[in-house]
């Protein structure tokens, strides 16, 4: 264990509940005082102190705050899903998928569908025991994690246990449309930083012998990207990829440098660039060309995005 590697407090649960579960929750919560309000994509939100309960139309319930782990041990499991799996989280993952407690990388990406910002690549080494420790901090696909600050914590704890056995890659936007201008396709260029991270990984882990990478455009694209280093590891590409643990590791790696190059990028342009590529971006991308030539928009935002046919 890595000398300042510390366990905290379990303050972000994620579950997926039945639409019968999610009501017989929210009645609970109501008798307790609980307060209520609306939720875009969701049944409801509920506040109580300093913990904050969503729950979504897909089923997914997401917990977070200071009184998490209370709400999950002695209200969630006993009386909602009749199970106890706060704290043994890796014990019936490794019952489940065994493989997934083998040395491993797992490699994921960050910006790919936004049009501010770059496009990162990380990929995170694991073995059984780093596992074991990412599923009790409660490391997850940073898609499930509600919000920035949410993820760093994780992140934290990610550098913490890793102990530097990671690589990024970060696409600038300037460099990433000018990549786009010569080869004209996302997923190759997406194919080929998933190779560059994980060449740049076994510099560090030379015997790492099988990594997984979420699968995307038709073939495989990472594999085919790969050189002569690259070649001699077993390269699994396939859908989900996320629900592994190093793959998991690296996609919160990715956003939290993501989420950093945002940051930076919002500062030098002097407004708040937000993320995603909506009707929002759209309006911000209007409010930068008021404050800076359109020449200067390649150096923060994708320019070969659709966004562009509204600017």
């Amino acid at each position: 264990m890595p000398e300042n590697y510390s366990p905290k407090k379990v303050t972000s649960y994620v579950c997926t509940l039945t639409p019968e579960q999610i009501g017989q929750f929210q009645t609970i919560l109501d008798k307790s005082g609980w307060n209520f309000s609306d939720l875009p994509y969701g049944h409801w939100k509920a506040q109580k102190e300093h913990t904050s309960v969503s729950a979504y139309h897909s089923g997914k319930v997401v917990i977070q705050g200071g009184g998490t782990q209370d709400l999950v041990l002695y209200v969630l499991e006993p009386e909602i899903l009749h199970e106890a799996r706060l704290g043994y989280e890796s014990v019936l993952a490794e019952q489940e998928n065994p493989q997934m407690f083998e040395p491993h990388a797992g490699i994921d990406e960050s910006g790919k569908g936004d049009f501010f910002g770059p496009l990162v690549i990380a990929c995170a080494y694991t073995t059984h025991d780093t596992a074991q420790k990412l599923l009790e901090v409660g490391v997850k696909d940073s898609k499930m994690i509600g919000t920035d600050q949410a993820m760093f914590a994780v992140a934290r704890q990610i550098h913490a246990i890793l102990n530097g056995s990671f690589s990024l890659i970060t696409i600038s936007p300037t460099t990433l449309n000018q990549l786009y201008e010569k080869i004209g396709n996302l997923n190759r260029i997406l194919a080929w930083g998933h190779a560059r991270a994980l060449e740049n990984l076994l510099e560090k882990v030379p015997d790492c012998p099988r990594a997984i990478s979420d699968q995307f455009g038709q073939g495989n694209l990472v594999h085919q990207a790969l050189m002569e280093r690259g070649r001699k590891v077993v390269l699994d590409e396939h859908p989900k990829a996320e629900a592994d643990i190093a793959v998991a590791a690296a996609s919160i790696l990715a956003r939290e440098k993501y989420v950093l190059e945002m940051q930076r990028l919002s500062t030098s342009a002097g407004l708040l660039l937000p993320k995603g590529a909506g009707p929002k971006v759209t309006e911000t991308a209007k409010e930068f060309l008021k404050l800076h030539p359109k020449a200067d928009l390649g150096n923060y935002a994708k320019t070969f995005f659709k966004t562009m046919d509204s600017l």
